[in-house]
């Protein structure tokens, strides 16, 4: 990354939930579900979920020459369901039980699963038995994503919005694929573009998931596509499984895509945290220790409901990452991400050239 970049979003889990994905409780509620494996009579599987327990004896069959036994992942599997109501989430459990047998693999596609059921339970999820072909915008109307690509079009005509579109950067830290799928479809439906134009556009927007997502979806990456909300076999849950990053793997500082993401945080106008939650070890991975230098980024922030003076603390966290001065900093605990940017519509207008 050379130039500079206009706007950055960092978009966390609150945001997703405006879209009908599960937050926090919920979502470890969903895995300590899935993760409850038992079986009657010894073959029947009377709880727990199916595909995740098929993944798993594919899984066995590999690292144990072709057995593909299930039973020996069943303790780690109960061990996670009944921790979930004690942990901060599951990231968290995962890089605490270092160590532990099996708990990365359980809980990797535990994890694939969810995120997968809740794509296809929001408000994105296309039903193709419905013939359903575009997103009910309607319906997103209060998401972040109505009011902030309101922002990216003002003034903005159909020729100069490849322009625009190239000086954003999402930096996303969650595991779905909402941002990319809506842009998608909202290309289509606002400038008509055809879909390998909006395809082609997306894949211009600097997007980055330090901590892996639940597959590459179709017409938008070079992988083996796994469709926004996709019933997967066995297998595919497996492979997307394998995608997932614990915070460990994620914050890996020598990776080329650590350093790009720093670069669009402290080289950006504008930076806007989304539902974020801003946990230390994320902080410190968007904060690159070789910038030294104060700016005169602008950054604007919810923080929903946490007390002020967590807000305080955050608001220099905030100024250390980016290395801005304080007054450029807006950070809001009773303002939601939609909300957001209608209280701030003038202040976060797109950058003039």
């Amino acid at each position: 990354m050379t130039s500079r970049k206009k706007f950055t979003l960092v978009v966390g889990a609150g945001a997703s939930a405006d879209l009908g994905l599960p937050l926090g409780w919920k979502l470890k509620e969903k895995i300590s579900s899935i993760l409850n494996i038992k079986f009657k009579n010894g073959y029947d599987l009377s709880s727990g979920d199916y595909t995740v327990c098929e993944a798993l004896r594919l899984y066995g069959g590999e690292i144990n020459n072709g057995n593909r036994g299930v039973n020996c992942f069943l303790p780690t599997a109960h061990h996670i369901s009944a921790a979930m109501p004690q942990a901060i989430s599951i990231d968290n459990f995962i890089d605490c039980a270092q160590g532990f047998e099996h708990v990365e693999i359980c809980g990797k596609l535990a994890i694939a699963k969810a995120i997968l059921d809740a794509e296809r339970g929001s408000k994105l999820y296309l039903d193709g038995r419905n013939y359903k072909e575009s997103i009910d915008f309607a319906s997103t109307e209060q998401t972040w994503l109505n009011p902030f690509t309101r922002i990216l079009t003002e003034n903005c005509t159909k020729e100069r919005i490849a322009e625009r579109l190239a000086d954003l950067c999402i930096i996303c830290f969650n595991y779905d694929r909402c941002a990319e799928w809506y842009f998608y479809h909202w290309l289509q439906n606002y400038y008509r573009f055809d879909q390998e134009t909006a395809a082609n556009l997306v894949r211009s927007i600097d997007i980055y998931h330090p901590y892996g997502k639940v597959g590459e979806l179709p017409n938008l990456g070079s992988g083996k596509p796994v469709a926004f909300g996709a019933d997967t076999d066995a297998s595919t849950l497996l492979s997307v499984a394998r995608q997932i990053k614990t915070f460990t793997e994620g914050t890996d500082e020598e990776s080329s895509e650590i350093c790009e993401l720093r670069e669009a945080v402290s080289n950006s106008e504008i930076v806007v945290f989304l539902g974020f939650a801003y946990h230390e070890l994320n902080m410190s991975l968007l904060s690159s220790p070789m910038t030294k230098h104060i700016n005169d980024s602008k950054a604007f922030g919810t923080a929903y409901g946490l007390s002020d003076s967590d807000t305080d603390l955050i608001q220099l966290d905030i100024q250390q990452a980016i290395r801005t001065a304080h007054k450029h900093i807006t950070l809001r605990n009773d303002l939601k991400c939609h909300d957001l940017f209608s209280e701030y519509s003038r202040s976060l207008r797109w950058p003039k050239t």
